[in-house]
C-alpha cells in the first residue's frame, strides 16, 4: 500500500471532535496556564435560576482570568503569580532592587503560599524606609508591566458582554489592576469611569447605582499605584465607616454577584472585609461562580463547598477557550430578559379596561415577578383612563 491510500484509510479525526481542547493537545500546559486556539465547545445549558436574572439585578466581580483572555499578550495578566514575577523581572531591568533581593523575591513567589503577602513585602523594599508611600519605584515597575495596554487588546469578546450588561443596569467591580475594560468601554464611546474605595463620595454613588459605567477597583489601580491596597489595614477608614459599609454588604444582601474570571476571590481579604464577615446567614444567598472543570472530583466538592456561601458554581467548560464565548452567550440570555415594569406596561394597556392586579397576576403566573411598586391593594383596582 502506498502512502496516498495509507493516508486516506485512515480518517483523520480532529482533536476537538475527540472533546479534547487544541491549544492543550499543541501545548501541554500552556504558558502562563493560558490557551488561545479558537473552538466550538459544545452548546451548555445556563441554570434558569440565572439566566432569568434582570440585568440591574446583578452584580460583576471581575478576576484576572477576564484580563487574561482579553489580553494574552501581557504574561502578567494571566494570574496573581504571573503579575509578581512580571514586577520582579522589571524591577530587576530597571536595577530598583538589588540582585540578592530579587533572587529571595523569586524563591519566596515559587516556595510562599501567600501571594499577598509577598506583594505587600515587594512593595515596601521599593518604598521609602519612612513608610510613606510616594516616591516608591513599585510604581515604575507597574507602568512597564502594564506599558500601552490598550494595544494589546486582542480578544474583546468578554468584555463586549460585560458592556452590554453594564448598559442594562449590572453593576461591576474587580480585583485586578488593570483597565482594560475602561480602555475598551472608552473605545466604544462610553462614559467609563475607574473608581476605588479612597473616594466614599463615589463609591456611595456607584453603590446606590448612580454610577452605569463605573468599575470600582477594590484593590486600586496600576495607574494610581499609592492607592493600591493589598490587605484590609489599608482601608481602615473604609471599613470603619458604617455608611459605606452598610452601602456596600448591603449589595451582597440584595444583588446576586456573578464571579467571572475568579479563582480564589473568596479567599481575598479585601473582600472577605468588604462583603462576608458581616453578613449573615450566606447559604440563603444566590450568587454564582463560573469555574473551569479541571477535574470531576475537585469541582464537585468545590460546587458543595460554594454553596454553603450561598454560591452556585457552574462550569463554562474543561478547557480555557470556551470562556469568552460562554460569557457572550450568558449575556446574550440575561439582557434577552425584559423589564418587568414594561412587561407590565404592555400588558396592561393591552388589556383596555383590565385592572392592574390582574395584569400583574397574569405576568407572575408567567413566571415573571414584578417589582413591588407595581403591586395594588387586594382591595384596591385602578383603570387607566
Amino acid at each position: 500500500m502506498n502512502m496516498k491510500s495509507s493516508a486516506q484509510a485512515r480518517p483523520v479525526v480532529s482533536v476537538a471532535a475527540q472533546g479534547v481542547c487544541p491549544a492543550r493537545a499543541m501545548l501541554d500546559p500552556p504558558p502562563h496556564g493560558c490557551s488561545w486556539a479558537p473552538v466550538s465547545p459544545l452548546r451548555r445549558k445556563f441554570l434558569k435560576s440565572l439566566i432569568r436574572k434582570q440585568p440591574q439585578e446583578l452584580l460583576l466581580v471581575i478576576g484576572t482570568g477576564v484580563s487574561a483572555a482579553v489580553a494574552p499578550g501581557i504574561p502578567a495578566l494571566c494570574s496573581w503569580r504571573s503579575c509578581i514575577e512580571a514586577v520582579i523581572e522589571a524591577a530587576e531591568q530597571l536595577e530598583v532592587l538589588h540582585p540578592g533581593d530579587v533572587a529571595e523575591f523569586r524563591r519566596k513567589v515559587t516556595k510562599d503560599g501567600d501571594l499577598l503577602v509577598v506583594a505587600h513585602d515587594l512593595i515596601r523594599k521599593m518604598s521609602p524606609r519612612t513608610g510613606d508611600a510616594k516616591p516608591n519605584f513599585f510604581q515604575d515597575c507597574l507602568m512597564e508591566v502594564f506599558d500601552d495596554l490598550e494595544r494589546h487588546i486582542q480578544n474583546p469578546l468578554v468584555l463586549q458582554s460585560i458592556l452590554s450588561l453594564m448598559e442594562r443596569g449590572t453593576m461591576v467591580l474587580t480585583t485586578n489592576y488593570d483597565n482594560l475594560l475602561e480602555i475598551f468601554g472608552q473605545q466604544q464611546s462610553k462614559p467609563m469611569e475607574s473608581l476605588d474605595l479612597k473616594d466614599k463620595t463615589k463609591v456611595l454613588q456607584w453603590a446606590r447605582g448612580n454610577v452605569r459605567y463605573g468599575v470600582l477597583h477594590i484593590h486600586g489601580l496600576y495607574t494610581d499605584p499609592c492607592g493600591m491596597v493589598l490587605d484590609p489595614s489599608g482601608y481602615k477608614d473604609v471599613t470603619q465607616d458604617p455608611e459605606v459599609m452598610e452601602v456596600l454588604q448591603s449589595l451582597y444582601r440584595t444583588k446576586s454577584f456573578l464571579f467571572v474570571g475568579c479563582g480564589e476571590t473568596l479567599r481575598d481579604q479585601i473582600f472577605q472585609a468588604l462583603f462576608l464577615y458581616s453578613v449573615p446567614n450566606k447559604v440563603d444567598l444566590e450568587h454564582y461562580m463560573l469555574v473551569l472543570k479541571e477535574g470531576e472530583d475537585h469541582f464537585f466538592k468545590h460546587q458543595a463547598d460554594m454553596l454553603l456561601h450561598g454560591i452556585k458554581v457552574v462550569s463554562y467548560g474543561d478547557c480555557f477557550d470556551y470562556f469568552p464565548g460562554y460569557v457572550q452567550d450568558l449575556a446574550t440570555q440575561i439582557c434577552k430578559q425584559r423589564s418587568p415594569d414594561k412587561l407590565f406596561n404592555k400588558s396592561f394597556h393591552l388589556s383596555g379596561n383590565a385592572c392592574q392586579d390582574c395584569a400583574k397576576r397574569k405576568l407572575e403566573e408567567n413566571g415573571i415577578e414584578v417589582s413591588k411598586k407595581l403591586r395594588q391593594s387586594d382591595t384596591e383596582c385602578k383603570f387607566k383612563l
